[in-house]
């Protein structure tokens, strides 16, 4: 039996290695979401008091993670956990007055204009930010001067036909790419996809450095614990060994304003639009 504590507890990530290896194997709803939110978030700055949106959350793990570690305040949004079992579990770590459970699709978000002052999502971005449109809509909720970032599997150089060792059936029967892996994308294609965007500026996007292996790792414990919701990919990814397969990030500041949504029937009748 594998040593959980050897591959959960990373010196590479110190914050998250507070925290119980049973509770993150409990609440995983993808990759290790604590790893991630601790690479992302030592190139963007959360102060004390900030209003954070968590979009895509889960279980909100890694919305009691910036609560507690960061003393920010969490809007944990995500459409397929109750805000229920959200806030019970913020309750249990003594931040149910900081996380903030939110039942919604990514996009149809319930907030104001530029009520955010970061707006971050992991293990989940890439489901719905391939849209050329929707960083635009996203920026609508973060304030001028505020902060935007993403971190979740990826891809660490682009492929155009799926290799053979993710096609091909693990031994139990299925394989890694399914078609929602289109959505995994380069570092380099996520810098692309938000240069197109006039309302932010200092991009940067990256691979994290053997990023497959801890993806191997987790999975591996996932695996030995019975922990996981999904057949195990621990085969295709000690294949690959970081070929195809790996954690990216990017993150960018907003300038200026992103236009009014002329969609809203109260802002097209302030305007005389409404016909």
């Amino acid at each position: 039996m594998t040593d959980i504590k050897e591959l959960l507890i990373k010196p590479e990530f110190p914050l998250s290695a507070k925290y119980d290896p049973d509770w993150i194997l409990a609440n995983q709803m993808g990759p290790h979401a604590l790893w991630l939110a601790e690479w992302l978030l030592q190139d963007l700055p959360l102060a004390p008091g900030m209003r954070v949106l968590d979009l895509g959350c889960g279980k909100a793990m890694s919305s009691i993670f910036m609560a507690r570690e960061f003393k920010v305040q969490v809007w944990a949004t995500d459409l397929w956990i109750t805000p229920d079992y959200n806030r019970k579990r913020a309750e249990a770590f003594g931040v149910g007055d900081s996380v903030f459970p939110v039942r919604a699709e990514a996009h149809a978000l319930p907030f104001s204009d530029n009520f955010f002052d970061a707006i971050v999502s992991f293990d989940a971005y890439q489901y719905f930010g391939t849209d050329v449109l929707y960083l635009g809509y996203l920026l609508r909720f973060l304030r001028p001067g505020g902060f935007a970032g993403m971190a979740g599997p990826g891809l660490t150089r682009p492929i155009r036909t799926v290799p053979a060792h993710l096609a091909r059936s693990q031994s139990h029967g299925k394989p890694f790419w399914d078609d929602e892996c289109w959505s995994f994308k380069t570092a380099d294609w996520w810098h692309e996809h938000w240069r197109c965007n006039s309302s932010i500026k200092n991009i940067r996007a990256d691979t994290l450095a053997e990023g497959w292996r801890y993806w191997y790792e987790f999975e591996k414990v996932l695996e030995e614990t019975g922990k996981s919701m999904f057949p195990s990919d621990t085969e295709a990814l000690e294949k690959d060994r970081g070929e195809y397969l790996g954690f990216v990030r990017a993150l960018a500041k907003r300038t200026g304003g992103v236009g009014i949504n002329m969609y809203d029937p109260a802002i097209a009748a302030s305007l005389g639009l409404d016909g």
